[in-house]
């Protein structure tokens, strides 16, 4: 099976290079206030500015106002943005910006599912472990990106549980809130590509 492999939270150069180098497929970009990732849109956009081709660019937020949008929007421009699945209907955004939204455990699902959202704990950026099992209920739906608690010590058995069409990781490849291990994130990538290069069917 195919595998999107998402690293999330990045904040510096260093970090940028080591999600390249591990051959991660989308890199997402926090702004909210009260996490330690956040990032002004100017300060995203420098990050963003030597991405190679087909790495997406994710616009990361909770609860924004329309304001932030339009500021993000004036300095980054991101191939999809991601927020909780309720945000959506209050924000403007462009129709060339894919829309990924957030669903969580435990949520009491109303009307279709989109064709893909992310999955998580309660809270983003707590490293509170998903529900797997309504997960994989789930990812047989759409294409379900799995986060939520995810490391490279137990991200295959997520793969291998779950069977998502992709898997984002934040606080996992970090030694410290915000600050992203680059051999924590080549670890992680590498036991993601191994695992899904073993699943079946």
């Amino acid at each position: 099976m195919s595998l999107l492999v998402k690293i999330c939270g990045l904040t510096t150069p260093a970090a940028i290079e080591a999600a390249l180098a591990a051959g991660a497929d989308a890199l997402g970009f926090v702004f909210h206030e009260s996490s330690p990732r956040n990032l002004s849109p100017a300060q995203a956009a420098a990050l963003a500015a030597a991405l190679p081709a087909g790495v997406l660019k994710v616009a990361v937020t909770l609860h924004p106002a329309q304001a932030l949008v339009d500021a993000v929007l004036a300095r980054f421009s991101p191939d999809a943005w991601q927020t909780d699945a309720a945000d959506f209907a209050a924000l403007q955004l462009p129709a060339d910006v894919a829309r990924w939204p957030v669903l969580r455990a435990g949520t009491v699902l109303v009307g279709p599912l989109p064709e893909r959202f992310l999955f998580e704990g309660a809270r983003s950026g707590s490293g509170e472990l998903a529900d797997w099992s309504q997960a994989a209920t789930l990812a047989r739906r759409g294409e379900l990106i799995l986060g939520g608690g995810l490391d490279a010590g137990n991200v295959a058995a997520a793969v291998r549980a779950v069977r998502p069409f992709g898997v984002d990781v934040s606080s996992g490849v970090e030694s410290a809130p915000g600050h992203k291990d680059p051999v924590r994130i080549g670890s992680f990538v590498k036991a993601a590509r191994a695992a899904a290069a073993g699943a079946t069917g």
